[in-house]
């Protein structure tokens, strides 16, 4: 029997026209409330007293908390006073905002921002660019001036992509021995989580986070200790102004968000500043060479369709990019997570 006769088709189909509904229900709970409430009364609570305490109706509350058990993110005890539901262990590590490994800000920002713009991806495929003047009625010209739009957007942004450092960060750092860097420039490092993850897994190395002043602004005030002596903070845009000298730099889900062209501008503009024998440390989540998966991958190169100017990539290209700068020894690593690791020498 082949494998095509082993697949149930509807099923599969039901299943991907469900996934917008098991995102919602698990963006929902978090937004609610339900998870962080069940961690810190650390005993199972009934529906009325969930309900009660996070106002709302006891009949959306009951379908929204069986939904939750149906995903595995709650567990339900049926006694004789009535169901008590609990957190799964997922549910405590990932989707409570106190826990160090939280998926909340990234959740809320796909939740109130990103599927904003995926209303209109049939529009964005039809026109092969970003939707951000269809969803907020901002210029789709200028990606990050759409996403920095508020502070209270900004501040969800970069929560949000602290949270997936959290729990990538490390391994895309331990992907190559960046040891012998100790002069090094996260490019674009926003909320700074890569940067203390660096700082952690190679003490004696200097971080320097480059990005927009608004953007450092909020990194000091909310993201990174001051105490913290190896991180410290350049202001630019480093499009337009200058790259100071370091041994390494690292661009961080930033070449993703760009076309070919500017790409090429920025790696070479990183080739000249970097010290001879020095390098740049790409990290991006990367397309098998056929363009076959991984799916995760796919899809996001769909979310840099309705929301920035890039898209996601294979390792060759990358490679081709690195090596039109100006870079040589050009080494992947893929780290079986989400994210890769992409090493170039100068």
């Amino acid at each position: 029997m082949s494998s095509t006769e082993d697949l149930d088709y509807p099923q599969i189909i039901l299943q991907y026209n469900n996934g917008f509904l098991v995102s919602k229900v698990m963006f929902t709970a978090c937004e609610l409330g339900v998870f962080d409430l069940l961690l810190e009364s650390g005993d199972p609570l009934s529906l009325d007293v969930i309900a009660a305490r996070l106002g709302t109706s006891t009949t959306g509350m009951e379908r929204l908390l069986d939904a939750c058990v149906g995903l595995k993110l709650l567990a339900v005890e049926l006694t004789q006073e009535g169901a008590l539901y609990r957190n799964t262990e997922i549910s405590n590590i990932y989707l409570t905002k106190s826990s160090p490994k939280s998926q909340y800000h990234i959740m809320m920002y796909y939740s109130n921002t990103v599927y904003l713009c995926w209303h209109y991806l049939t529009d964005a495929v039809r026109e092969g660019r970003n939707q951000y003047e269809r969803a907020f009625g901002i210029s789709s010209k200028d990606p990050f001036g759409a996403m920095y739009r508020s502070e209270e957007e900004m501040l969800k942004f970069l929560a949000g992509q602290n949270s997936v450092w959290g729990i990538c960060g490390r391994d895309v750092l331990a992907a190559f021995d960046l040891s012998p860097f100790t002069r090094i420039y996260d490019l674009g490092g926003g909320g700074g989580a890569l940067a203390r993850e660096c700082v952690s897994l190679y003490p004696n190395c200097t971080v320097t986070i480059y990005d927009l002043p608004k953007v450092v602004q909020v990194a000091k005030e909310r993201f990174v200790p001051p105490e913290e002596p190896r991180i410290a903070f350049h202001e630019g845009d480093f499009f337009k102004d200058s790259i100071p000298e370091a041994d390494l730099y690292i661009l961080s889900k930033i070449l993703h968000d760009w076309d070919d062209d500017k790409c090429g501008q920025l790696l070479a503009k990183v080739h000249k500043a970097c010290r001879p024998g020095g390098g740049v440390l790409l990290v991006e989540s990367l397309l098998k060479e056929d363009r076959s998966g991984p799916v995760e991958t796919q899809l996001y190169s769909m979310n840099m369709l309705v929301q920035t100017e890039g898209k996601e990539r294979t390792p060759a290209e990358y490679s081709t990019l690195l090596a039109a700068a100006g870079f040589r020894e050009v080494q992947v690593k893929r780290t079986g997570k989400i994210y890769d690791a992409i090493l170039g020498r100068k």
